[in-house]
């Protein structure tokens, strides 16, 4: 029998209706891999072996009666971030030590409903704030990925990098992930896998524990293009308990796979080639550029002008997001609460021993933007600056443009502790953030190795809720590029 682990989701949807195997046997092929890696990764924080064999079971018996749902008996790990009732949801922070929800999420409950099975929790940088998933507070992630002729770690790039670690290392068949400003996307570029950020809207946020709620949006990561179109099929719905999620049918994301690029308009923007940006980087972009044409797509040059200004816009509307969402978390009714002489110094001592320096800092900046005197210097300028950001890409869609290439991340994975400058790290985000200020859809799709061995990828962006267009073009990208797989070090 092949190695269950190395299947696609496609593959494993197929193998499991022929009866080559079971969900059960898939199940614990996957148990078996994270009891080997994850000591090395560090991808899991809570692994729900237990869960996952009884939903397996149960998937097996639904399959043996041909009553299988969607994902009927695929494995899938889960991020931190999202409320699975009854097993560890704390948002990978002290400050929610202990808790386990009595109620799912939407985005999870979704994928229960079609059959997935649930591996584990995965691990994540702190309320999602990070680049790199060096603010755990169960510790970094490592990446399955070394360059070449070395043995020193890297990280997989944040926040949802346990997500991407996982499924680079073939410890789950997919994972959901969040993106608030490439929390999906730049992840999946540094551990080669594929991750798509749908249109703010596209899935309910109930459940997931927020961030900065105007741009938080779940997405999968997965090895494949059709691997996340099967993903997102799932974890996309109108939830009424999410009154920013759109009622907007979601159509069959795997119809658009390998259709046609011929005619499509590809628009390539030029405040995207940025200073100081590694050659290797340029090079991959024009790759990227001649395999579309090559596909019969038409490249057009366009200018976004406001891009300049998204990453500071960025760093001024999540943080002031971020600072009112995290005001709830004060050692009163869950998590934890370290005592203090009065009520005021128990919510000090909490958050001071519960929050992480990082989501600190980013309460601070929030708090200071949103306070009386600058409100209107601060956060009002940046809500204007947004709406440029938005009018740039509707000018873009309005000329005809179909989708927008660019790279995913200014350069390849990094050692840990190598980034210290909180500003040179949020520059990691520099061709992401503009997709989640503007609610637009983004892919990024693994396109090639630069010098050292490490993969790279390049950013599909696309109009709103046309994710389809982004899996179509994305699909000619990943055959152009061929795969690439990490070599396994950590067994």
């Amino acid at each position: 029998m092949t190695d269950l682990t190395k299947l696609t989701i496609a593959e494993a949807r197929e193998g499991l209706k022929n009866k080559d195997y079971t969900s059960s046997e898939l199940t614990e092929a996957f148990l078996t891999n994270i009891e080997a890696a994850n000591p090395s990764l560090n991808a899991y924080v809570a692994v729900t072996a237990d869960k996952a064999r009884e939903m397996a079971k149960a998937s097996d018996e639904k399959l043996a009666k041909g009553e299988g749902g969607a994902l009927e008996g695929i494995p899938l790990g889960i991020k931190d971030l999202f409320a699975t009732k009854g097993v560890h949801t704390q948002a990978c922070s002290h400050i929610l030590d202990g808790f386990k929800p009595v109620y799912e999420s939407t985005v999870t409950s979704n994928l229960w409903a079609d059959g997935a099975v649930m591996l584990g929790k995965l691990n994540m940088d702190e309320f999602a704030m990070g680049s790199s998933n060096e603010t755990s507070y169960y510790g970094n992630v490592v990446n399955p990925w070394r360059k070449e002729g070395s043995n020193a770690a890297l990280v997989p790039g944040g926040s949802s990098g346990g997500s991407a670690a996982a499924v680079a290392a073939r410890l789950c068949m997919g994972a959901t992930a969040t993106d608030t400003g490439g929390s999906i996307r730049q992840p999946a570029a540094l551990t080669g896998t594929v991750g798509i950020k749908p249109t703010y809207g596209r899935c309910s946020r109930w459940g997931i524990v927020a961030f900065a709620s105007s741009l938080d949006q779940a997405g999968p990561i997965a090895h494949t293009v059709r691997d996340s179109a099967i993903l997102l099929k799932s974890m996309a719905s109108v939830d009424a308990k999410d009154t920013t999620s759109v009622e907007i049918d979601v159509p069959d994301y795997e119809a658009s796979i390998g259709k046609s690029v011929k005619a499509l308009k590809i628009g390539i923007p030029k405040e995207y080639r940025v200073d100081g940006m590694p050659a290797e980087i340029e090079e991959l972009w024009q790759k990227g550029i001649q395999w579309l044409k090559d596909a019969g797509a038409e490249i057009v040059d366009i200018s976004l002008p406001h891009t300049k200004y998204a990453l500071p816009a960025y760093y001024i509307v999540a943080p002031a997001e971020a600072s009112s969402n995290l005001a709830r978390y004060d050692g009163v009714r869950y998590g934890l609460r370290v005592p203090g002489k009065d009520i005021v110094e128990m919510y000090e001592n909490t958050r001071a021993e519960g929050f992480g320096a990082e989501v600190q800092r980013r309460i601070l900046i929030g708090t200071y933007v949103l306070s009386a005197g600058y409100y209107d210097a601060y956060y009002l300028k940046a809500q204007k600056v947004r709406t440029l950001i938005k009018r740039d890409f509707d000018l873009a869609w309005e000329n005809g443009v179909d989708a927008i290439l660019t790279p995913t991340t200014p350069d390849a994975a990094f050692a840990p502790g190598e980034i210290t400058d909180p500003v040179t790290m949020y520059l990691n985000d520099i061709f992401t953030v503009t997709v989640n200020m503007a609610g637009l859809p983004g892919i990024s799709i693994p396109a090639g190795l630069n010098k050292s061995g490490l993969p790279l990828g390049l950013q599909l962006i696309g109009k709103p809720f046309d994710e389809a267009t982004l899996f179509q073009v994305g699909s000619v990208i990943e055959e152009a590029a061929g795969s690439f797989e990490a070599e396994t070090w950590w067994k």
